[in-house]
């Protein structure tokens, strides 16, 4: 018969013996998920977000593996996303997205991370008021004739024969002082006022242009099938974005590393841009979170599209081209 003291004795080496398994025992560890974003441009501020969230372990600690691909004038995302090379594309601006479901392709988008869309008009020191500028010639990219350019045009009752090609040189706008063009105002400021040349800047978000901007978008597919995966780069994206705008020093060092072109400066000057006008935290931010997308605003940048000619209203049903829910349930406030 075993006396207290023996049967504490056996209760203790047992105990001893399966700590001992325990620590010895192999475990499965979960691998982290892959997940393929292609940006929107190569390497800059305006991706701070995405660099800091990947920097700080932000996507490792929601169970993501992300790699972050560099986009460009020469790069069609969306092409890129409809083909399988990507699980998510940041669009500049919803406008794109919309105009891709109108001609049929199921993509979607999650979030927005810019409630304010960082395209402005660049004008010499003498234009006070847009208003002004009547019959001068403005350099616009191909890709804003079928957005902010049509926008533009209804605001300003001005039209295509304004319109000469934008191709992001800068030499064209100094040398005529009758020019406009168009801009982000995170970028093309700087190397103008680097340069000496007196601007003004006018930001469209400011003049009532309604378009998100840094949209977040995936295939039907991958929404479907990833919805978890999706919703974990949405969450993660929006604290990025909030570390970003707090402390962008981690992630510019990736930035500079992903992007010789980018110069450190540059970075301080746009993250300053992005922080002061409130790009990322101002509008719908305030109350539903980073990124978040809203019925309301949707329909806004709908009925203009409509408006502008830029599509058919009854060619795009707003709650299959719009997940409200996603970027809602992140719920990361500035």
């Amino acid at each position: 018969m075993l006396t207290g003291a023996t049967r504490g004795r056996h209760a203790l080496v047992g105990a001893l013996g399966l700590g001992l398994a325990l620590l010895t025992t192999t475990w499965p560890v979960r691998a982290a998920q892959p997940f393929v974003i292609v940006t929107n441009w190569t390497a800059q501020a305006e991706q701070g977000g995405y660099y800091a969230a990947e920097a700080e372990g932000l996507y490792a600690q929601a169970g993501l593996d992300v790699t972050l691909r560099m986009g460009g004038p020469q790069l069609n995302g969306l092409q890129l996303l409809l083909a399988g090379q990507a699980d998510c594309v940041l669009v500049g601006s919803d406008l794109q997205m919309l105009q891709a479901r109108a001609a049929g392709a199921p993509v979607v988008a999650v979030a927005a991370m810019f409630q304010k869309d960082p395209e402005a008009l660049i004008t010499h020191a003498d234009v006070q008021r847009l208003e002004e500028l009547g019959r001068r010639t403005v350099l616009v990219s191909s890709a804003a004739r079928t957005g902010s350019w049509a926008w533009l045009k209804s605001r300003f009752a001005w039209d295509d024969s304004q319109a000469r090609p934008y191709t992001y040189n800068l030499q064209p706008f100094m040398a005529d002082p009758a020019l406009a063009q168009q801009g982000y105002v995170t970028a093309e400021p700087y190397a103008l006022q680097r340069a000496g040349v007196a601007i003004h800047v006018f930001l469209y978000a400011d003049l009532g242009y309604p378009g998100y901007a840094s949209t977040v978008v995936c295939s039907e597919h991958t929404l479907s099938e990833r919805r978890g995966a999706v919703a974990a780069f949405v969450r993660a994206s929006a604290a990025g974005w909030k570390r970003y705008l707090q402390d962008p020093s981690a992630a510019n060092a990736r930035i500079l590393q992903a992007n010789p072109t980018m110069t450190a400066e540059q970075l301080t000057y746009s993250q300053g841009r992005l922080r002061d006008l409130h790009l990322v935290t101002g509008g719908d931010a305030a109350t539903g979170g980073i990124g978040v997308l809203t019925p309301a605003r949707a329909q806004a940048t709908l009925d203009f599209m409509a408006s502008a000619h830029l599509l058919d209203a009854g060619q795009v049903d707003l709650v299959r081209a719009y997940d409200f829910g996603l970027s809602r349930a992140a719920g990361v406030m500035p």
